[in-house]
């Protein structure tokens, strides 16, 4: 199947279109998608050469390239609007209608949408990924006074990934303990996570999937076993039980998946938006 060309274009890095262009096009399955992101493009010589950049993609396939654009200023979004392609502009889809609500024009400001325009925002989420830094699988910190979220399960299964997303996203205090030998083999948590029950949050995985990942960093040797994963997995599933830890399988979620269904399910708060 031929590819077809996507483009995200933003006059930042990029992360708010890929986002809505990665949002959409997964709704189509059986598609076979090249995509480039075209980042920083804050003056009419860069939006010039990203039209360049769509065009010469177009010529190379029978395919019209699809353009997912975050352009603030209305001259970029006008010299992007040049290039063969199909244009899913963010701004042409909601700031006009949402103007004429407020009964108010637009300021365009550059990166306000993801920008260091809050200092304190920014702070909250840097201090927030220090927290899950320090306190990553049971690290030497151990504030757990301090954290909104203690992720708890077997190695592999996504805790630190997940806590970092919390952190920079979402400015949560996110820490993690990996269950280990000791716990599995007692079916008892440590008294300093027992003390924090109420924040505990488990995570698993399918037994394939998780010994596919294991395999991948350490392919030898007992950790990657299948009869220790089914080990592991069976016995974090009784200690969930057992304390009535919350839990969710992350085999078939992304990690932005897996923080909505935490934040949903435990009631923590957003401390910063995204």
């Amino acid at each position: 199947m031929a590819e077809r060309a996507v483009f995200f274009l933003s006059d930042q890095t990029g992360v708010s279109a890929e986002a809505l262009g990665h949002s959409l096009i997964t709704q189509f399955s059986g598609q076979n998608f090249r995509e480039t992101t075209l980042p920083f493009i804050d003056s009419e010589d860069k939006a010039s050469a990203a039209v360049k950049t769509i065009n010469a993609a177009s010529k190379r396939s029978a395919l019209k390239p699809l353009v997912f654009s975050t352009l603030v200023q209305p001259n970029l979004r006008t010299i992007v609007k040049q290039a063969e392609g199909l244009h899913l502009d963010l701004f042409d889809a909601f700031l006009e209608p949402l103007a004429a609500e407020l009964n108010a024009s637009p300021t365009f400001v550059l990166g306000g949408a993801h920008g260091m325009s809050d200092i304190g925002t920014y702070m909250r989420r840097i201090e927030a990924t220090n927290f899950a830094l320090a306190n990553d699988d049971g690290g030497v910190s151990r504030d757990y006074d301090a954290a909104d979220v203690i992720l708890i399960g077997v190695s592999r299964t996504g805790k630190t990934p997940t806590c970092l997303y919390l952190a920079l996203q979402y400015g949560v205090y996110a820490a993690n303990f990996p269950l280990t030998e000791e716990e599995l083999e007692t079916g008892r948590l440590p008294p300093f996570l027992t003390d924090q029950v109420d924040k505990l949050f488990g995570l698993t995985i399918a037994p394939t999937r998780l010994r596919q990942i294991r395999k991948e960093r350490r392919p030898m040797g007992k950790y990657s076993s299948a009869q220790q994963v089914r080990f592991e997995l069976r016995e974090a599933a009784k200690i969930f039980r057992r304390y009535g830890i919350a839990h969710v399988d992350a085999t078939e979620f992304s990690i932005e998946e897996i923080s909505s269904r935490i934040l949903e399910s435990t009631g923590v708060e957003r401390r910063v938006r995204p």
